[in-house]
């Protein structure tokens, strides 16, 4: 699906010309690169919020580093938000969504727990997953120390983050031991496929069919290509939906993730699942993040801030065990 100038919103098509120009190759060098840049950003607190980091072990020994953000002055029993970054499976890092957690905690008074989780460029599915699963039940087994309710532990993420939490989700319930009171996967990378209208021969400006593919291929390794992989990795698999947290999610009109979203929520709904979801006309991949100040950035936003608002008045989940 080519997404020819006139079908991108107004506001965004400049933008789009320049972000066109200038994204790089998904490729293992210059995603190696990224992340050795935007290694100077880690650990630095934002203004005004209480910020945290705390390193967990890994079942191998190695450290899982967990970004912590709250209010200066927080109150007793705040909503949990287990928030994992975008980037392809392959770049980002927590700090790279400052400015949103800021806005979540403004309004809400929330605390937000977002995984440094493994990228694809360091090691294959399932590293990251299970990564976000650890930071999960760590957020669950330390509500206390950050006054978080137990029973409103919330996730959400965009991009692959967003893959990642839909697929924490399905892992989670499968698993029954953390009980998630709802979820946010925002235009999410979900199905490796790409067999769809929209992920077919798509040049959205910030995410292409050809990026898509080549980020699959690194986030499967061996299994890319192949019928047997996990729903875990690519929740758009999974045949059985049913008792999952209930769901927000909103996607652009010419992103190659808008038929893969759409049919995963239409699956969610005829299972049997709370689902609020909006297709933002003429947006491009992650056009809330990088067109944040044009009129369809800001009602994506305001779409977010008012459906979370709306699960933390009537979203809960007892956790029981702890």
């Amino acid at each position: 699906m080519k997404s020819k100038d006139q079908a991108i919103d107004s506001e965004l098509r400049l933008t789009g010309k320049f972000i066109r120009f200038f994204t790089p190759s998904f490729k293992v060098g210059t995603l190696k690169l990224a992340k050795k840049l935007m290694g100077a950003l880690k650990g630095k607190a934002p203004a005004k919020l209480f910020y945290e980091e705390v390193h967990i072990p890994r079942l191998d020994g190695t450290l899982l580093r967990l970004t912590i953000y709250a209010p200066i002055k927080r109150k007793y029993n705040a909503p949990g938000l287990l928030y994992m970054h975008g980037g392809g499976y392959g770049l980002g890092i927590p700090e790279m969504n400052e400015k949103l957690f800021k806005l979540l905690i403004d309004e809400t008074g929330c605390v937000i727990i977002s995984p440094d989780y493994t990228l694809s460029v360091e090691k294959p599915y399932p590293a990251a997953i299970d990564d976000c699963y650890l930071a999960l039940l760590w957020m669950k087994k330390n509500h206390l120390r950050y006054m978080i309710n137990p029973n409103q532990l919330m996730i959400a993420g965009d991009s692959a983050g967003g893959g990642l939490t839909a697929a924490l989700a399905l892992l989670a319930r499968d698993k029954n031991e953390v009980q998630i009171a709802f979820q946010m996967p925002l235009y999410p990378m979900i199905d490796d496929r790409m067999n769809t209208p929209s992920s077919i021969d798509n040049d959205d400006p910030v995410w292409n069919s050809k990026q898509n593919k080549l980020a699959w291929e690194l986030y499967l390794g061996e299994l890319f290509g192949k019928d047997e992989v996990p729903y875990y990795a690519a929740p758009a698999r999974a045949q059985n939906l049913k008792n999952l947290p209930p769901t927000m999610t909103y996607v652009g009109s010419v992103e190659p993730f808008l038929d893969e979203t759409r049919d995963f929520v239409t699956r969610l709904k005829l299972q049997g699942n709370d689902v609020n979801f909006k297709i933002f006309e003429g947006g491009y991949h992650a056009f809330d993040i990088l067109s944040d100040k044009t009129q369809i950035g800001i009602a994506a936003k305001n779409y977010l801030l008012d459906n979370f608002k709306y699960a933390i008045k009537n979203h809960f989940k007892e956790n029981k065990n702890i």
